[in-house]
């Protein structure tokens, strides 16, 4: 930095300034100094800047499966936001692991992000004691619950499954069927008591015989509607948790015979991009990656530094993407398939 600061005549506390954005300088003389740095192929010392100034520039962000392509697609645009605003990324991962999840929380510690994203559904209090320990803000999705030093961006799972049941009640479809997720979890009790107080505002009676659990997975999907095909009564559509839990229930469809969407319509639920890819393309109800990445950054930059400010609750609309899967449905009929 001394060596910059001569080249460019100013002093160091002003490449400073213009490195670590930690004071005001004038733009012309801040263009001047960033020329420079560019001549010299100056990289600052991350570890450096994090001792002397307290912080990383780094926001941590922790979810459940990194091979569910939801997630991807909402990191893509969660870090574009990032670097934009010369922030870094550190990612972990859970598995549904609470070990993973500890060791996933000492990692933070370590790199002393700035703030920490927990995308993880299900967050045990002892586990995130260490952050507030250390003063460090986090944001959750979907815990709907905010107190100092923590915020919360909620997806609206109400009105995303209102659309979907509202769909295929237009189409004449009386006897709708629910894949969820995994038992104990607390976004899959969210998500289909959503469900449920959809089918309720149709005017629909909600079957618990037409209520199956998944585990947001293709197979979880997959192994739901096997079970479903064996059983004596069937419904005319399904509506799932996700959009891997809809493809694993294609795929037994597919596999059983059974025409989508003359048979059976599909509905998801997020919106991947791996869904229009599917033959036929999937119906679903879509969470903007763009909606929710912005929501999260602005929840993480109104606690940046200030862990005693009450957190911010936001929350993120859905769209619906009618595409192939989901059709007027047939007479009644117990489905014809090949075991």
């Amino acid at each position: 930095m001394r060596t910059v600061a001569q080249r460019a005549g100013v002093s160091s506390a002003t490449v400073s300034r213009v490195l670590n954005g930690s004071g005001p300088v004038k733009e012309e003389t801040a263009k001047h100094v960033r020329r420079i740095l560019e001549e010299l192929n100056f990289i600052p010392n991350p570890s450096a800047t994090t001792l002397k100034y307290g912080r990383s520039n780094t926001y941590g962000v922790i979810i459940p499966d990194l091979t569910n392509p939801f997630f991807p697609e909402f990191l893509h645009r969660f870090e574009d936001l990032l670097v934009e605003n010369d922030f870094e990324l550190l990612i972990a991962t859970t598995q549904s692991s609470q070990a993973k999840f500890v060791r996933s929380i000492r990692r933070m510690l370590m790199r002393r992000v700035d703030g920490v994203l927990i995308m993880a559904s299900e967050i045990a209090t002892r586990a995130i004691e260490p952050l507030f320990d250390h003063r460090i803000p986090i944001v959750t999705i979907d815990r709907r619950h905010v107190q100092e030093g923590t915020g919360d961006v909620a997806i609206h799972f109400e009105d995303a499954y209102l659309q979907a049941v509202e769909h295929l009640s237009r189409l004449g479809h009386k006897q709708i069927g629910f894949i969820g997720g995994e038992r104990g979890i607390r976004t899959s009790r969210v998500r289909q008591r959503a469900f449920e107080r959809a089918m309720q505002i149709v005017g629909l009676e909600c079957q618990k015989e037409f209520l199956w659990e998944g585990n947001y997975r293709v197979s979880g999907g997959d192994e739901a509607m096997r079970v479903m095909l064996k059983a004596t009564r069937h419904p005319t559509a399904i509506v799932t948790a996700n959009d891997l839990t809809a493809i694993g229930a294609m795929r037994a469809l597919h596999a059983a015979g059974i025409n989508i969407p003359n048979e059976m319509s599909i509905v998801g639920f997020d919106g991947i991009e791996l869904g229009d890819a599917m033959h036929p393309p999937l119906t679903t109800v879509a969470v903007s990656p763009n909606e929710l990445a912005r929501a999260c950054v602005r929840a993480l930059d109104h606690l940046k530094g200030s862990i005693n400010k009450r957190g911010m609750r936001l929350s993120v609309g859905c769209s619906f993407v009618q595409r192939g899967t989901t059709a007027p449905p047939r007479s009644p009929k117990r489905l014809q398939y090949h075991k």
